[in-house]
């Protein structure tokens, strides 16, 4: 067996899920590593303000991050700055190969999260998180009374773009095309909300903006190339979300959805015995940083009971050679 970092269990990913599995797994005292290829808070670190974690009335997302992180130390977790390339199994544990060398444990928690799907225009990066977001239940009650845009045409963007109406004056829905991709049910539900608006056949080709907040997207039409601008304060993107969850060989099938989230038990453990998920990497109704740590807290204890029973089947049990009786207790 190659000369590997030796753990008892290894968290791959650096967000509130990965923080909170570290957490647990250093209260329990086994071995842990955290690898997360850049700093620690994953997508929280593009959150401008969070507002919906209990405990806190406002906090930021990087404050949020740090607090987590130095807990998880703390108690003797080891965040370690690598990128995972790959994870297979050897001699029943689990080898993590990063660029930096590779690591061996015996239990995964999966915690690498997802990217969502990026527009790729001008504007995009600049204002994410001073107007751009991916998440309505996150960010939406910042827009109150405002006009935002909410960008896509399946489940996701007709069902966030209607829940905005809770918050914002106006919602226009923008698709690329002449038809969503969404439910009917889901179509018919903004139709019928005044507070929609759709714009068909429509695409955003840049987000601008002043004083460090959205002010306005360029719109083009597909069909006849016209440009315009509309003014909002908030761009709300929903084109899809790509889970991080390249790292195993082929051969090593782990259970997911269509859309690619990993299929897990009770305990966050996913077909791969010994390896589990937690956060957006796990398919489930909704992605927020509460369940996240939650997913993480339920992975981390059921890893620590695992590795518990695995020790102590590996330890040897005293036999008296001499059975149920000792030689000096016999009487005759």
């Amino acid at each position: 067996m190659e000369n590997h970092h030796q753990y008892d269990i290894a968290i791959i990913g650096g967000g509130p899920a990965g923080l909170t599995a570290a957490l647990y797994a250093g209260r329990a005292r086994v071995k842990t590593v955290l690898l997360e290829r850049g700093a620690p808070g994953g997508q929280l670190l593009n959150t401008e303000a969070i507002e919906d974690y209990p405990g806190f009335d406002h906090i930021t997302g990087t404050e949020l991050a740090q607090r987590m992180a130095d807990q998880a130390v703390k108690f003797g977790v080891e965040l370690k700055t690598a990128n995972v390339t790959s994870i297979r199994r050897e001699g029943g544990k689990k080898v993590i190969q990063t660029d930096d060398g590779s690591f061996l444990a015996d239990f995964v928690i999966l915690t690498a999260g997802g990217e969502p799907k990026k527009l790729g225009i001008p504007g995009e990066k600049e204002f994410q998180g001073r107007g751009v977001s991916q998440c309505a239940v996150c960010d939406g009650a910042f827009f109150k009374e405002e006009e935002v845009a909410v960008i896509g045409g399946g489940d996701a963007a007709l069902e966030e773009g209607v829940f905005l109406t809770r918050y914002v004056k106006k919602v226009y829905l923008i698709h690329r095309r002449s038809q969503f991709r969404a439910q009917a049910i889901l179509v018919e539900a903004a139709k019928k909300n005044a507070k929609v608006e759709m714009v068909l056949n429509t695409v955003v080709t840049e987000i601008r903006g002043g004083d460090g907040q959205v002010r306005e997207v360029v719109l083009k039409d597909v069909d006849s190339g016209q440009m315009r601008t509309l003014p909002v304060t908030g761009v709300f993107v929903f084109i899809g979300f790509q889970p991080n969850v390249q790292f195993f060989d082929h051969r090593e099938h782990l259970e997911h959805d269509p859309l690619g989230f990993l299929v897990t038990d009770s305990t966050m453990q996913t077909s791969l015995p010994g390896v589990y998920a937690a956060g957006d990497v796990r398919a489930q109704l909704t992605r927020q940083i509460t369940t996240a740590v939650g997913d993480a807290t339920t992975a981390a204890i059921d890893a620590v009971k695992k590795l518990e029973a695995k020790k102590h089947e590996a330890t040897p049990i005293p036999v008296d050679l001499y059975g149920p009786t000792r030689p000096d207790l016999i009487v005759g």
